[in-house]
Order: structure tokens, then C-alpha cells, then sequence
């Protein structure tokens, strides 16, 4: 038998735009763990604009939320294609009524009056970023890459400690800038370098969001990928979907 997923309420107004103009607005969406990394976001229909949704005529199914009416939304001239689902007769009460629209299709998302990107923030996880006089020393291929004791260390909810580090003690000419960028929605948007050769090893956060504002201009590096010791004490490896 499959597990219920799990399902709550938000206390935040939640607000998504496509083609400059509004598609939904509400106090009463509801956060749903479709995978375990991070929830999404199910907004009640009656909060949504008038005519942004319009059923194509294909269906989904999910093992645990059923059959799945697939929508398109329209909004200021923009189309985004069976980028919304509804589930009228799911197993799982709460999603009757509300839609799950994908976060990619729009253009922009608000948790009250800030913008929001990649996915919603999951209400149980949490970022701490500590100074640390540890000493810090990477390793790539027996290489030693950065060595500092002015580290700020990040941790965050469900991955490793990162230690970011400043670039003066970072061996900036075996770092080379690639194109690669991700974001997050705790952190902002990284860069990368090509480490001694590897590529994407090392990141940065030029200018991050407010609660992660003092890993700023720092250099972290891949735990998974290389050798950090601490203390002179190498750790292991962790085991991550960054593996």
C-alpha cells in the first residue's frame, strides 16, 4: 500500500504570475511533499484567476493522488501548456479543489512580498552559517586547493557542513570559471569553477539572499568530490543526490 503523502496548510499569502499579470493569489495554499526534499505548492481553484486555467483533455495518473485533469495557463498573452494539474476525485481529501501549477511555467512566485525562485521553501529546514577558526584544508587529486582558518561553515537542513572559504585562501590559479549556475531558494544563484582540472568542484555566491548574506564572495567545495580535512582530520565523504 502506498504512503499518504504528506499535506498542510501554509500561513503565507502565496502569489504566481504569468505574462505580467496575476494567475493566483491566496492565504490558503497548502504544502505538499511529492518528493522528500522539498514540498510544493497546491492552491485552492477559487483562488485562481478567472479563465487562467483551461483543461486540455489529457490526463495524469499518480499512484498516490490519483487521476489528474492537466491544464494550461493563460495569463497576459502567455500560454504555459499542461503546466497545471487538478486531482476532483484524489484518495487524498485536501487536494480535491486545488491545483498544482509547475513552478518552472511561471514567471515569477511570492511568499508574501518576496520573490521566491527554484521551489518553496520547506517551513522544516533551516540554515545556520557560523564563523569557524578550524582550519580547513581542500584537497583535489593530492593537490592542496584552499587552506584557511576563517572559515564560515553552512549548515543546512538534510546535506553536509559546506565550508566556504575566502578567496585569499583559496588557490585561485587552479580554479577556472565555467558557465554552470543553479539556484536556491535559501541561498540565491551559484557560479562554478573547474577545480585543478575537475569541473564544477567549487561555487560561489556573488550576491546571495538575505538569510545567507555572510557566505558572500566565498568559495565552497563539493564534500562529495574531493578531500577536506578539518583540523588536519580528513572527513569522509558524504553520500548526497550531489554525489
Amino acid at each position: 500500500m502506498k504512503s499518504r503523502l504528506k499535506v498542510e496548510p501554509s500561513a503565507k499569502r502565496v502569489r504566481a504570475y504569468l505574462g505580467g499579470q496575476l494567475v493566483a493569489d491566496t492565504t490558503r495554499a497548502l504544502l505538499v511533499w511529492e518528493s522528500p526534499h522539498y514540498p510544493t505548492y497546491y492552491l485552492p481553484l477559487d483562488d485562481v484567476a478567472s479563465g487562467a486555467l483551461k483543461a486540455s483533455g489529457a490526463t495524469s495518473r499518480s499512484p498516490s493522488r490519483g487521476e489528474a485533469v492537466v491544464h494550461a495557463v493563460s495569463a497576459g498573452g502567455k500560454v504555459a501548456e499542461d503546466a497545471a494539474l487538478t486531482y476532483p476525485d484524489s484518495p487524498i481529501e485536501e487536494l480535491r479543489g486545488h491545483v498544482r501549477i509547475d513552478w518552472a511555467a511561471m514567471d515569477a512566485w511570492f511568499e508574501e512580498d518576496e520573490e521566491v525562485y527554484v521551489h518553496p521553501r520547506d517551513p522544516y529546514t533551516r540554515v545556520d552559517i557560523l564563523p569557524s577558526s578550524r582550519r580547513i584544508r581542500v584537497e583535489v587529486d593530492s593537490v592542496t586547493v584552499a587552506d584557511s582558518t576563517h572559515a564560515m561553515i553552512l549548515f543546512e537542513t538534510g546535506l553536509p557542513a559546506r565550508y566556504y572559504l575566502p578567496k585569499t585562501d583559496v588557490r585561485l590559479d587552479l580554479l577556472e570559471h565555467t558557465d554552470s549556475a543553479t539556484s536556491c531558494p535559501y541561498k540565491g544563484t551559484a557560479e562554478y569553477w573547474t577545480v585543478n582540472g575537475n569541473k564544477d568542484l567549487a561555487w560561489s555566491y556573488r550576491t546571495p539572499l538575505p538569510e545567507s548574506e555572510r557566505v558572500a564572495g566565498l568559495i565552497s567545495f563539493y564534500n562529495e568530490k574531493l578531500d577536506i580535512y578539518v583540523d588536519e582530520v580528513l572527513q569522509d565523504r558524504p553520500r548526497t543526490p550531489f554525489s
